[in-house]
């Protein structure tokens, strides 16, 4: 499109990767319907149309960090700019984690993460910021930093506004009370930003090899003697129901019948923050990822972690 100018308004056209991403998943989710229905047909065209747009997205992004000569993945190929609350799209819904160039994948969100981390520091100066970056949340903890997601996602919850309704307006500004745009009060595209990063605490699908990440975000805090429970959670592999608790051994992670183990297992982590150097499913040693992980290949399980 042209450029639209009115009244002292103009914007340049502009192609952002999210929109792109967004319309991955529908031909991915399209292909895997198809399959679920026994549409063979339809499940091969629409296939072949996500195979050809992956590839051109993905040649997209690196031609743009190219021209652009940048080392952050871009939010949008024209303008080449620093959007992280965009780019979460492509890793959540988006699935494509691993595809995205790692490095330049890191270097995105640890500038994020350095803007966003100091908020709450009466020492650092900025402005206003969208609660649409709650979504960063779930990113953060597959990208492995669980300490930084819970932080990001406590200073949401501090900056929920008015306090008492457990809402975010589409912009929060420094200044409450600064005479400016919020938006929507209470916002509904920020409040699904919120349970789905919330629900990633306990669960989350793994597309790279089909698996089932379950209690990657579970803090200390949660962990009393009756634990944290999860009950009947939609998955793409059926209901999950699990009970991260601990105990003066360590902590144990008990998950129920029903839900299908998918080809890459079931990935438990170690709920809370203390070091794993011994784990058992069942009894059964078994040995750990790096980072404390361990696949599960049936249910019920029970998982005991100790230090």
């Amino acid at each position: 499109p042209e450029s639209i100018s009115h009244e002292g308004y103009s914007a340049k056209p502009m192609h952002s990767y999210w929109d792109d991403f967004f319309a991955l998943r529908g031909l991915k989710d399209g292909a895997a319907m198809a399959a679920v229905l026994d549409r063979t047909a339809d499940e091969t065209r629409i296939a072949a149309i996500r195979d050809e747009f992956a590839t051109d997205l993905f040649a997209s992004v690196a031609a743009a960090m190219a021209k652009h000569g940048i080392d952050y993945i871009p939010g949008a190929a024209d303008l080449g700019d620093f959007d992280a609350t965009s780019t979460t799209i492509a890793i959540a819904p988006g699935g494509e984690l691993e595809r995205l160039p790692r490095e330049a994948l890191q270097r995105t969100f640890e500038r994020y993460w350095a803007a966003a981390s100091v908020r709450h520091d009466d020492t650092t100066h900025w402005e206003a910021y969208t609660p649409y970056e709650l979504r960063a949340v779930g990113t953060l903890l597959r990208l492995g930093w669980k300490d930084r997601a819970l932080a990001l996602l406590d200073g949401f919850l501090r900056d929920q506004e008015p306090p008492g309704w457990n809402q975010w307006p589409e912009v929060v500004w420094r200044n409450r009370r600064a005479p400016k745009f919020i938006g929507d009060l209470p916002h509904t595209w920020v409040g699904s930003d919120f349970l789905r990063s919330a629900a990633d605490l306990f669960v989350y699908e793994r597309e790279a090899d089909s698996a089932l990440v379950i209690g990657a975000g579970i803090p200390d805090a949660w962990l009393t003697e009756s634990g944290a429970e999860v009950r009947g959670l939609s998955t793409w592999w059926g209901r999950l129901s699990y009970t991260a608790r601990r105990d003066s051994a360590g902590r144990t992670v008990t998950i129920e019948a029903g839900v299908r183990v998918p080809s890459g297992g079931l990935v438990v982590f170690p709920p809370g923050s203390r070091p794993v150097e011994r784990v058992a499913v069942d009894g059964t040693p078994a040995e750990p990822a790096p980072d404390g992980s361990v696949v599960v290949r049936r249910v019920p399980a029970r998982v005991t972690f100790r230090p």
